[in-house]
């Protein structure tokens, strides 16, 4: 049984009963059926149907695939009555709580307005860790050691922590971490967005969790077939790629509705009072933009707005803005499980 605390009362909450609530209410909310979720992660409809009903406690990477299929912060799924606060003040002895097993996650943040930075202290057993499944999201990640050992692998380089030592990196880097010793292992795990608009685990992209779906289309942006397109609204085509078994089996040019199928006055009066692109009347035009990609698991530009981002996102299709421009070597990145989703670029 592990402790939640919430208000300096102790409630006792199993962690599993707790991210089963939390689970079905943000996929209820965002109209979501567990197959369709389960695509979207990347994680298998049974494993999430065990997860949902409080049959299985799912590991760190396997809440961070949650919290990035979702659009949601990780600590969200430990959260009960929500209060939007400047100042978050957590005595040592009310923090609140999830246990997965022996692998304890309190969290320093709770109720903090806007959530731009998620602080963690993390407990864990010997030879306990993050999970089998590398996690990539975006921004950066601040670890601190408190006491014990602690092993972060961060790509292909591994770093052994002990007591005050600290790890700074770019969090689209493939990592997970391990308590390698045979004592208790204690640290400090922060989030960061990178940027402004980003909630920390709201746009985290699992990029390992899509790559094993070998059997699926990428649609990518483009003018001429060959390059990635700046501009995903202004765009004439989409270039689409079947994988199969991870391999390239035909590509496919289709026709892409664009603003210059659009009256230009109303494009413009849409956006005078809300984000680029955020509008109802924007959500439609999208709408008709990704009609042709439907059957399409990804799509792929050099530049987006942040209400195609969001209206790709609602039709299960995974947005992706890319610094690549060449088609062919964007592709073989996502193929490697190495292309990156550049937030920062959304304008």
């Amino acid at each position: 049984m592990s402790d939640f605390f919430s208000n300096n009362d102790r409630i006792e909450f199993p962690a599993e009963v707790l991210v089963a609530r939390k689970l079905r209410e943000l996929r209820s909310k965002q109209g979501l059926s567990l197959r369709s979720l389960a695509e979207r992660s990347g994680l298998n409809v049974n494993t999430l149907s065990l997860i949902e009903n409080g049959k299985s406690s799912p590991s760190v990477s396997t809440l961070q695939q949650l919290a990035s299929a979702l659009g949601v912060p990780i600590g969200t799924f430990f959260e009960t009555a929500s209060e939007q606060k400047q100042v978050v003040f957590t005595p040592a002895d009310s923090r609140p709580l999830a246990a997965f097993g022996s692998t304890r996650m309190f969290n320093l943040g709770k109720d903090l307005a806007g959530r731009f930075v998620q602080p963690f202290l993390m407990t864990l057993q010997a030879g306990m860790g993050s999970g089998e499944q590398m996690i990539v999201h975006s921004g950066h990640e601040f670890i601190y050691c408190l006491n014990g050992i602690l092993r972060y692998q961060i790509d292909q380089q591994e770093y052994n922590l002990q007591a005050g030592d600290s790890l700074l990196f770019e969090a689209h880097l493939p990592h997970c971490w391990e308590n390698t010793s045979d004592v208790e292992t204690q640290f400090l795990l922060i989030l960061f967005p990178s940027d402004h608009r980003e909630e920390p685990g709201g746009r985290h992209f699992t990029l390992n969790a899509l790559k094993k779906e070998f059997n699926m289309k990428i649609a990518f942006v483009t003018e001429d077939g060959k390059t990635i397109s700046q501009h995903f609204g202004r765009a004439p085509y989409y270039l689409v790629v079947s994988i199969q078994e991870g391999e390239v089996v035909d590509r496919e040019m289709r026709d892409k509705l664009g603003h210059r199928q659009f009256h230009e006055d109303e494009h413009a009066k849409d956006h005078n009072h809300h984000s680029h692109g955020g509008d109802p009347g924007s959500h439609k035009k999208h709408a008709s933009m990704a009609e042709t990609i439907a059957d399409c698991k990804v799509v792929i530009a050099s530049g987006m707005g942040m209400g195609a981002y969001e209206s790709m996102r609602q039709f299960n299709i995974q947005p992706l803005v890319t610094d690549f421009n060449d088609i062919d070597a964007a592709l073989q990145a996502f193929l490697q499980g190495k292309l990156i989703d550049h937030t920062e670029l959304l304008h």
